[in-house]
């Protein structure tokens, strides 16, 4: 087995992510669609404190981008929804490989189980549901009133959002677009007749198939991982074992490695073997200082953002406010092939201000003046982005990085 250093192996990840370098000119609508079709799956989350998750995902890839251009791609059938790894934006070409696996590859997913628990309890009301759609065409969950008197919020749906759901969970209806974030449901064959002008989904027939695209699909995705942390990427299983893996290294499809440091061999897709060359003569360089969002593939799975960057991160927006350790929507901190701190923040829209409530560094990590400057200029890059370009610095630990950080934001401004 080859063997590359931990931080080769970091940086090999984050190549494989679109994360290594930053990006060497403008971003175009194609580089969006190039983003999601490196990751595969890109999630979706509604909270908007700062940008919702997906957009903040490809901004820390692509730079300053139009956020509509997602949309677009959504619109025009070259990305749909599905659930993957939770509600996920996915490439058309994929479709069929989800459909499969929630259809007949034994899924378990929650969303599939309620799913099944909704049509079984309201099977005239979905059905009559979905005969309107059919007749009338697309529809929003908005368009129907509420007859139950209680509020929204995240799980409060009225009826017939909890049956398009279901619908929709089932591969009856698809996701035509999307208007002000809301979903827009129409006949999953309508969908897909307009999709199928930019591409043919690749035919999946059978479980091993399906495993072999799954497998595959994500470590290539991952750059780098372990076998225990492959089948969390789509969750598509369980956690594998290396014995599982060796018909693909066998066959030359998977190579695998030796990581310092990990007690585990790894894994690296044969797409990247000129990655990994260079990453074992230590040639791989991180220069990318960016902002994350919560919801970032880098930072999903706990367990492999601990093992590969000694990074313990937990999403803190679902906590009870006194039981958070940090703050409501933490951004972990990119910088130079490190996790080294997470930022607390909130955008201001309409006052054009980017709340930093607080900053942590990483134990270890020294505020030294290269870090201080790459701190401010991804701040003030993200705040620009979101149109909130007044950045204020509340708390920052340590403490002492409080005052050269203000410093460093206020020239960033002036520039």
């Amino acid at each position: 087995m080859q063997r590359i250093g931990a931080q080769q192996a970091r940086n090999l990840h984050l190549a494989a992510q679109g994360l290594l370098t930053p990006p060497r000119r403008r971003a175009r609508k194609d580089d969006v669609f190039a983003a999601i079709a490196r990751m595969r799956v890109l999630q979706i989350d509604t909270i908007h404190v700062v940008a919702r998750s997906p957009y903040l995902v490809l901004y820390s890839r692509l730079g300053s981008y139009a956020p509509r251009w997602l949309d677009e791609l959504l619109e025009e059938g070259r990305i749909f929804e599905c659930w993957a790894h939770e509600a996920c934006f996915a490439p058309f070409v994929d479709h069929d490989l989800h459909r499969f696996h929630a259809d007949e590859g034994g899924r378990k997913h929650w969303s599939l189980r309620s799913a099944a628990r909704t049509r079984d309890a309201h099977a005239k009301a979905v059905t009559a549901l979905l005969e309107r759609i059919r007749a009338g065409g697309p529809v929003k969950a908005s368009e129907f009133e509420r007859k139950d008197g209680a509020g929204g919020g995240w799980w409060g749906w009225k009826d017939e959002k909890r049956w398009l759901e279901a619908l929709f969970a089932h591969g009856d209806l698809m996701i035509e677009r999307r208007e002000n974030f809301q979903r827009v449901y129409d006949l999953a064959e309508r969908v897909r007749a307009k999709a199928l002008r930019f591409a043919k989904p690749d035919p999946v027939g059978d479980e091993a198939t399906m495993r072999r695209a799954f497998v595959l699909g994500a470590v290539r995705a991952l750059g780098v991982t372990q076998a225990r942390w492959i089948n969390d990427y789509f969750r598509s299983g369980g956690k594998l074992r290396d014995a599982e893996l060796d018909p693909w290294v066998d066959a030359g499809e998977l190579l695998r490695v030796d990581v310092e440091g990990w007690d585990k061999p790894g894994y690296v897709h044969a797409a990247h073997a000129d990655l990994l060359a260079q990453a074992a003569r230590g040639r791989l360089r991180a220069t990318r200082s960016v902002l994350l969002s919560p919801f970032d593939p880098v930072v999903w799975d706990r367990e492999r953002a601990a093992t590969m960057f000694g990074f313990d991160y937990r999403i803190e927006c679902y906590v009870p406010a006194p039981k958070r350790r940090y703050g409501y929507y933490v951004l972990p901190i990119l910088h130079r092939g490190r996790l080294v701190g997470r930022l607390d923040a909130k955008a201001h829209r309409a006052e054009g201000v980017f709340e930093v409530k607080a900053l942590y560094l990483e134990p270890g990590i020294q505020a030294d003046e290269a870090l201080v400057a790459a701190l401010a200029a991804a701040i003030g890059d993200c705040a620009g982005w979101h149109a909130t370009p007044q950045v204020r610095l509340d708390r920052c630990d340590p403490k002492a990085l409080r005052t050269p950080l203000r410093a460093a934001l206020a020239a960033c401004a002036k520039a």
